[in-house]
């Protein structure tokens, strides 16, 4: 069994670096954007790049899963932080925005990612773990129907995301009528 060494603050710094680079040049030019742009945006050499990524579709990869545990952790920050409906609406908001603001980058990144990969098995179940972390509070409550599932709660998010692309005007009142209609049935 290998272990992972934990990384130096200097390759972390980098490694972060050359993520967020390749977020801003894939939203840009998808995921074949040229892999020495990425490295010139993130100020380091090609060699640094590809001591952190072994190539294209590692860092397609990292990309979307650094997304993905971005909006994990938000659900569980929600949760601590808010009324169980509140930390549902704030999260469900953050997730329609992820979906409607970086929709052709997720899907072309998602696309790009080998469906049987282990970074998307772990995605999925950040995904769904994230919509757990804040609709079953909102279940115990009382305050969101008990029928519901995690992966209804994400379904939600992507069509109110596709949405709000196309109308972007009618975002707020779209959420609204659904996290209304979220609640208890009577």
């Amino acid at each position: 069994m290998t272990t992972s060494r934990p990384m130096r603050a200097d390759a972390r710094r980098n490694h972060e670096r050359i993520v967020t680079a390749a977020r801003d040049a894939f939203a840009e030019h998808g995921p074949v954007a040229p892999l020495d742009d990425i490295a010139r945006r993130a100020e380091v050499g090609p060699g640094t790049l590809y001591r952190h990524f072994a190539g294209r579709e590692a860092l397609i990869e990292a990309v979307y899963r650094a997304d993905v545990e971005r909006l994990n952790r938000r659900a569980s920050e929600l949760a601590a932080e808010l009324p169980p409906l509140d930390a549902l609406a704030a999260w469900l908001r953050e997730e329609v925005l992820y979906v409607s603001q970086d929709r052709g980058l997720g899907a072309a990144l998602k696309a790009a990612i080998d469906q049987d990969s282990e970074t998307y098995a772990l995605c999925k179940r950040l995904m769904r773990d994230a919509a757990a972390a804040v609709l079953v509070p909102a279940q115990e409550a009382g305050v969101v129907r008990v029928d519901l599932e995690p992966r209804d709660l994400l379904l939600l998010g992507h069509g109110l995301g596709v949405a709000a692309e196309a109308a972007p005007d009618s975002f707020e009142r779209l959420l609204s009528v659904t996290i209304a209609g979220l609640g208890p049935v009577r």
